[in-house]
């Protein structure tokens, strides 16, 4: 005996432990929402190219779209044009989008259109950039003005990271006449980036331009630079005007590189105009548009990567151990008397689709019926399987009954009464009459009650849309539950209606 619970203590344990462990990484690892009213951004990106062609000759139209390989993901992404093909081809960790036409004359507008989020967009792979570089040719005035730079550089910094920032900083001190030298009466953040990559250069650390969006509801864009180095293991982002360090997480990297965002090949004032808006969207139906493309693996294996019929159905299976629980509750517990576990669990199910008021009516009165017919049948002295034939027959045709009145009297919803389990009705009724010979229709009355509490309580609690959600997003949870079944097989205390029944017993 001792053996025996010990057992069943380690296994308790390992239930609870396992369903508790599961649930916790879904939650804190895979990041799963716990609720299904959590939502994330989508980002709407429209890109409007305007330029005036040539008439003469044929138009080459290449601009830079988001390589999509750092924090975002792409839902949809389309080229919208008249009368130009469309290519995209990718170089150096760049995508390019290329528009052409034989002929085409006037203002011309071409439009690229962006959906992308960042949930579940996966950790990639590292990217690896070079850690060498030569150094940039200067003379004269030029490179005495850069090593006059370098030197206090070189002083106060320990590693790349510190060597960068602080040459930002020097590069920023405009009140510095060997700064002023190299920038050349031009502080425009393009030229400030070029200085910094001579210095750099010099040292040998690579740098390069990152030119991008910042994601920031209605309100006009254009790509802002940032400069990025490696440093042998991670990429280092860096502002080149402030020096802050670090990319910001509303940061949408457009392209890298010295090229410029657009060229135009039979066209001449060519502008991109950025214009951009964010909406929301549930987080497990996005987890699901994004799966291609990421790893949510989670979808993969779990109940989410069901076919969507078998998904609603496993939404009401899945939900038959809450009734259950319910039902061992308020039996071991509660004291509760019921005609077994599974058969309020059923009308519990039943009730899903009668609605819980009309379907108590609708159960109270065949069960009714039934069992008027189950006595009187009774009378007739038949046998078990003829008189359960006989009931069984007799509830169909009570249900299309009901169902045809209902129909005529307007109440739609008694045409659901068919999807009553017709055999669980036969079943309850013929339980409940042999109840009645055995024990009397007190007891029956009593155990007929408590099986329509039963079967209201788990319904209530089966179709709460949170609960649902929770059991079939983290179904571990039905191991703590089976721990805690188990825990209950072993109670051997008082119900609670006992501790009423023997009040007078407590008193003495």
């Amino acid at each position: 005996m001792r053996s025996l619970t010990l057992h069943l203590k380690v296994l308790i344990t390992l239930l609870v432990s396992l369903g508790i462990l599961i649930t916790a990484y879904q939650i804190f690892i895979q990041g799963i929402p716990i609720t299904e009213d959590e939502t994330d951004d989508l980002w709407n990106i429209d890109a409007k190219v305007e330029f005036q062609a040539s008439p003469r000759d044929p138009i080459k139209v290449q601009m830079f779209v988001p390589p999509l390989n750092r924090d975002y993901v792409s839902l949809n992404e389309s080229f919208i044009s008249n009368n130009y093909g469309v290519s995209i081809n990718r170089a150096d960790g760049n995508r390019k989008v290329t528009w052409s036409a034989r002929r085409a004359s006037g203002n011309q507008t071409l439009y690229y259109r962006l959906v992308l989020t960042k949930r579940y967009s996966g950790e990639k792979p590292k990217d690896k950039g070079p850690i060498f570089r030569d150094s940039i040719p200067v003379e004269g005035p030029e490179k005495i003005a850069a090593e006059a730079l370098l030197a206090p550089i070189r002083q106060h910094s320990a590693d790349v990271e510190t060597f960068i920032s602080e040459t930002i900083k020097r590069v920023n001190n405009l009140n510095d006449d060997n700064v002023k030298l190299l920038l050349s009466g031009d502080p425009s953040t393009p030229n400030k980036a070029r200085v910094i990559e001579l210095l750099l250069s010099i040292a040998h650390v690579p740098m390069e331009r990152v030119h991008t969006i910042r994601l920031v509801s209605e309100q006009a864009q254009s790509p802002e630079l940032w400069l990025r180095s490696f440093n042998g293991e991670n990429w280092l982002y860096f502002n080149p005007e402030s020096g802050e360090q670090g990319l910001p997480s509303d940061r949408l990297i457009w392209w890298t590189g010295d090229e410029p965002l657009i060229t135009v090949d039979g066209g001449k004032k060519a502008q991109v105009t950025f214009s951009m808006n964010n909406s929301e969207m549930n987080a497990i139906r996005l987890a699901k548009l994004t799966d291609e493309n990421t790893d949510a693996d989670f979808l993969e294996y779990s109940l989410y990567g069901l076919p969507l019929q078998t998904q609603q159905t496993y939404q009401i299976m899945i939900m038959i151990p809450i009734g259950v629980l319910v039902i061992l509750i308020l039996r071991n517990l509660g004291g509760l008397q019921t005609l077994g576990t599974f058969t309020p669990v059923l009308i519990a199910l039943a009730f899903r689709e009668t609605q819980l008021g009309f379907g108590i009516v609708l159960f109270t009165i065949i069960t009714a019926l039934g069992l008027s017919l189950r006595s009187y049948l009774e009378h007739l002295k038949l046998q078990m399987l003829p008189r359960l034939s006989v009931v069984l027959t007799f509830v169909v045709v009570l249900i299309a009954v009901i169902s045809l009145l209902s129909h005529k009297l307007g109440l739609e919803r008694g045409l659901s009464v068919a999807l009553f389990p017709m055999v669980i009705l036969t079943m309850t009724i013929e339980r409940l009459s042999i109840t009645w010979e055995e024990r009397g229709g007190g007891h029956a009355f009593k155990v007929a009650i408590g099986t329509l509490i039963a079967a209201t309580l788990a319904h209530l609690l089966m179709t709460i849309p949170e609960l649902t959600y929770f059991i079939f997003t983290f179904p571990a949870v039905l191991l703590i539950m089976v721990g805690f079944m188990l825990a209950m097989g072993r109670y051997r205390g008082y119900r609670l209606t006992e501790l009423f029944r023997f009040k007078a017993f407590v008193k003495d």
